[in-house]
């Protein structure tokens, strides 16, 4: 088993009055040689934007972009005529593929929306541009591990265009589980969004990242209360 940690507070960090985002990986100004991805995750962002406010209509081409609102509302249009509103308890993908422009913005012109922003490298390039959102019940992931991504149309959560699963699970504290890994030559990045865990015997806390891989299965004790998101994706690609 080999990991790698980032702790909360070695993540790159911006703020513009309008957004403050942390980057866990190396994304517009902030530029870390040995950070720039785990695998096939290449963005892992955590933004919070102010009421009202957000990014503009910008262009992508072959990516996967995953959305997940941790607080608010957010709404997305882009090209293809796409329009959406997602909140806390939705996720929402964007395949760019071919390429494709969109928005993403603040619904809400009285409360800041807070978000986490991921970027995947896919396994096919120039597929058509694809949209997609679902909601996800919060009681299906108390004590256990909910799936809400996967590379299959025909599996549970949205899919993408690469052979990853990302699923989130809610903690009660003391409470320990394991999670096998899908596929052989993927790695696990554990990401903390509440709480403190351990993982496989690694002490984590609230913001914290944990990348895992050559293991087929991670160990999870939570200290506290927690909510942890765990991306499985492709160590090569």
């Amino acid at each position: 088993m080999k990991t790698v940690l980032h702790a909360a507070d070695s993540r790159g960090h911006a703020s513009h009055g309008w957004l403050n985002s942390y980057h866990t990986f190396s994304f517009a100004g902030y530029n870390n040689p040995a950070r720039v991805h785990f695998g096939a995750l290449r963005v892992l962002n955590d933004d919070t934007v102010a009421a009202g406010m957000g990014f503009g209509t910008h262009p992508h081409d072959n990516m996967e972009i995953i959305s997940i609102p941790l607080e608010g509302t957010l709404e997305h249009k882009d090209s293809a005529g796409n329009h959406g509103i997602i909140r806390q308890g939705d996720v929402q993908v964007m395949s760019a593929g071919t390429g494709i422009a969109h928005s993403e913005k603040n619904h809400s012109h009285a409360e800041q929306v807070k978000f986490l922003q991921i970027w995947v490298f896919p396994n096919q390039r120039n597929v058509t541009p694809r949209y997609d959102q679902q909601t996800f019940r919060a009681e299906d992931r108390q004590n256990q591990f909910q799936q809400i991504l996967s590379p299959s149309p025909n599996d549970a959560g949205v899919w993408i265009q690469q052979d990853a699963w990302f699923h989130l699970a809610d903690f009660s504290a003391g409470h320990a589980a394991d999670y096998s890994l899908k596929k052989p030559g993927n790695g696990v990045y554990v990401f903390v969004l509440e709480g403190d865990v351990t993982v496989s015997g690694q002490p984590l806390h609230r913001r914290d990242g944990l990348g895992v891989w050559e293991t087929d299965a991670l160990q999870f004790s939570a200290d506290t209360n927690a909510r942890v998101l765990l991306m499985e994706v492709p160590m090569s690609f």
